[in-house]
């Protein structure tokens, strides 16, 4: 594994909650960096004006399509990256931007916002807002063994990334979709894992089931990506103490 990644990080509309989780990785993101991932351009870590040609992009935000260099520069993303990851709820489902109006201040004309995968191809989704520190790591490591490791790592990877890939090709994520799939389906067991990912507690746990308030919900699909019942790997599960010991292993 001596080959490293190249990695991108396009930043378009968001909070930058995103950037601050990826550093919260603190010594993982120095490993990272100093053994598996070669950082072409990133607005906060690497001096590089323009998008480039690499095997990782991350985009972090929604795309505002009133903003002509936004969409293209969302574009050439996709045209120069081999895999292309939807980091945070911004950049998967739209997030708190799908509120958005126009008239503020600095961008007076900047009033529709969309998910990317509504403009692009997305390979790879991680949902959240913003998602966790470590999850951003397991992906990047997954994406490093799935291009660069042995057979048997490529497997892993494979297995570890596929849900997030399934969830790539159109699955829906808020509030109402963990009520039409699982709690009217009579699959919701009380958890209580949606109601602790909620970011904006949406969601609170009475009698031991979910209660949503739609209006509280800004549709950063962190609850289904959490649910155990909205979708269940099998291919995760029984290769869970091989793909937690890969991982452990890169970053040592």
């Amino acid at each position: 594994m001596a080959d490293k990644i190249s990695l991108g990080y396009t930043h378009l509309s968001g909070c930058t909650g995103c950037t601050v989780a990826l550093a919260d990785n603190y010594a993982g993101l120095l490993t990272l960096l100093d053994k598996y991932v070669d950082l072409k351009y990133m607005p906060t870590l690497a001096d590089a004006r323009h998008v480039q040609k690499v095997d990782v992009s991350f985009v972090e935000g929604s795309v505002c399509i009133n903003d002509k260099l936004a969409v293209e520069e969302l574009k050439e993303t996709r045209e120069k990256s081999t895999i292309v990851v939807a980091l945070g709820g911004c950049a998967c489902y739209g997030n708190i931007t799908r509120f958005s109006r126009g008239g503020q201040q600095n961008q007076p004309g900047h009033e529709a916002f969309l998910p990317i995968g509504d403009l692009i191809k997305v390979d790879v989704y991680i949902p959240g807002c913003a998602p966790t520190p470590q999850m951003i790591r397991n992906v990047a490591v997954m994406a490093y063994l799935l291009l660069k490791g042995t057979k048997e790592q490529k497997d892993l990877a494979t297995a570890f990334l596929k849900p997030l890939m399934t969830m790539a090709q159109g699955c829906e994520a808020c509030s109402c979709d963990i009520m039409t799939t699982v709690i009217n389906q009579g699959l919701c067991m009380g958890c209580g894992t949606c109601a602790a990912s909620c970011p904006v507690n949406a969601i609170t746990m009475e009698y031991g089931k979910p209660q949503l308030e739609r209006d509280l919900c800004i549709k950063c699909g962190a609850c289904v990506a959490q649910c155990p019942r909205s979708w269940f790997s099998f291919d995760v599960v029984e290769n869970y103490e091989a793909i937690n010991e890969a991982i452990m292993a890169a970053l040592q």
